[in-house]
Order: structure tokens, then sequence, then C-alpha cells
């Protein structure tokens, strides 16, 4: 907490979003553009606005704080909802959800969000896009499959799915092509760097340009790690205690899922990955450290 601040709690749902200050006063206004105005009539150059990363409901109000010069902070939804119930709270409402929130943010330390660029906003949606296509053609190609096994499928339901695949595969190579252009244009040497890694191809390094923001958003290899959600977590607590240290997996998912394969390959290819999983494995280690190590 910083002194001479004032802090404004806000838990944001589809049609609303509520927020209390560091006075204890209340408010509530409509998700909408209407809405950011009114609110941000009642901000000053020492008001500090914090929300949970909820989905996409939170994107377009904090962005409208930052471009009117208002600090945001947006937080991980699991640190605020663990100070929720650490406070043993036995009521459950957006208006007390904003209540807690305001006294969480007085209580820990916030970083300041930035937001993303134009550009790298489309590569995320972009991202995103690729990811629900690759599904729906995995789906695709077991169906074909799957009516292929019945010896003698129907000439129109085969028709009907390969023309699917045809045109889900083009729509693809469209969203894969412009990623790349983006990419290109603001790190062209840094995703140049990626791709003489073995064990990451051209397709994982962009994933990993975009996934990352071009590695800008850390200053160290630990804060990427935690990012990724890769820091060990040892569980232990007297004599009885004694779990296997795992990694926490609270973090970036898909990041997390991307550096698996790459790691998966790199063991084989990459000779500093590959010594180094031989080496764990060699201890006894199970074959997932030795893999979550090359991560």
């Amino acid at each position: 907490m910083i002194k001479n601040i004032k802090y404004f709690g806000i838990d944001i749902s589809y049609l609303v979003f509520d927020v209390t200050d560091s006075d204890g006063k209340y408010y509530q206004f409509k998700n909408n553009v209407s809405g950011f105005k009114k609110f941000t009539k009642l901000l000053k150059t020492d008001s500090h606005c914090v929300m949970e990363a909820t989905g996409y409901y939170h994107y377009q109000l904090a962005y409208h704080l930052l471009e009117s010069g208002i600090k945001v902070s947006v937080e991980n939804p699991l640190a605020v909802k663990r100070f929720i119930q650490m406070k043993l709270s036995k009521i459950k409402t957006d208006k007390s959800d904003s209540k807690l929130i305001c006294e969480y943010a007085q209580k820990v330390n916030l970083k300041l969000w930035k937001g993303n660029t134009k550009d790298e906003m489309e590569c995320l949606q972009i991202t995103r896009a690729l990811s629900v296509y690759t599904k729906q053609s995995t789906m695709l190609k077991n169906k074909l499959h799957g009516e292929a096994v019945l010896g003698e499928p129907s000439k129109a339901v085969v028709r009907s799915l390969k023309q699917s695949l045809k045109q889900l595969t083009k729509e693809m190579k469209t969203l894969e092509d412009k990623l790349l252009v983006l990419v290109k244009q603001s790190h062209q040497d840094l995703l140049t760097r990626l791709k003489t890694s073995p064990g990451i191809g051209p397709k994982t390094s962009i994933m990993l340009v975009v996934l990352t923001g071009g590695f800008d958003r850390f200053t160290s290899a630990a804060e990427l790690c935690s990012y990724a959600g890769l820091t060990p977590v040892i569980r232990q607590s007297g004599s009885s205690v004694k779990g296997r240290p795992r990694i926490s997996k609270i973090g970036n998912q898909k990041l997390r899922n991307l550096l698996f394969m790459c790691s998966f390959n790199a063991c084989k290819y990459n000779k500093a990955c590959r010594d180094l999983y031989e080496r764990i494995v060699a201890k006894g280690k199970s074959k997932k450290l030795g893999i979550n190590c090359g991560m």
C-alpha cells in the first residue's frame, strides 16, 4: 500500500461493474463506454484501479483507464480468491467482492498493467482463432476416419467433411501468413534467433514470441519461468508430510504446453537439453521431470 493513493476495487461482469473505493463508497456502472466515462469522472491523478483478469470482460475498461492516464492493476484471480478466503467472508456478492478487492489492493504490492499494442492484441486474437480451428480440424479428420471405418461411408457426408476441412485449412493458412507478417514487423531478429535453437521450429518460434510479448515483459529467466508456471512447489511439513516437488502450473497454460512439446523434441536433438535429461534420468528420476527441466 502506498500512502496518498486512493484505491478503487472493481468487480466486473458482462453487463455491469461494481466499484468500492478506499473510503468505503460503493458505485455501479454499466460495462460500456458510457459507464466507463461516468466512472472516469470520479478519478484523479492519485487514483489506482484494481481488478481481476476476468476473461474478456475487463479489457475494455482497463484500456479506457490506461488511455485516460489512470494507474491500473490487473491481478491474478487466484491471488484475489485466496485473499477473500483468508478473510473468511460469509457473503459472496459483486458488491462485497469489489470491497474485498479494494482491501486486497491496500495490502499487497501491485504491479502496474501496461496492456498490449494493437499489433500484439491482433496477434493474440489470431493465435486464439488458430487454436479453435486446429481443434475443429482434428475433429473433422477424426470424423473422416470414423466414416471410412464403416466400410460404406455416405458419399455426401464424406464430400461435405472434406470441403469443410479444405476451407478450414485455407482459413488457417491465411491467418498464419498474417501472423508471420505481424511478428516479423516487430521481432524479426528474435524470431531468427529462436529458430536456431534445436527443438524449436518456425511455428513454435512465432508462438513463443506472441505468448511472451517478445520476452520484453521479463527481466530474468526466473520471471519467465514463473509466468509459464514452471517454478517448483515444495510440500513439506514436519516429519510426516513430504510431498514430491512439482511445477506450480500457476501461469500461462498455452505457453507451458508449447514449451513441453519443445522440450520433448529438444531432449532428443538439443545437446544441452539432452545432456540435462539424461543426467536426471540416470539419477533415477522420472522422465517427465527430465522434460520439465528441459522446459
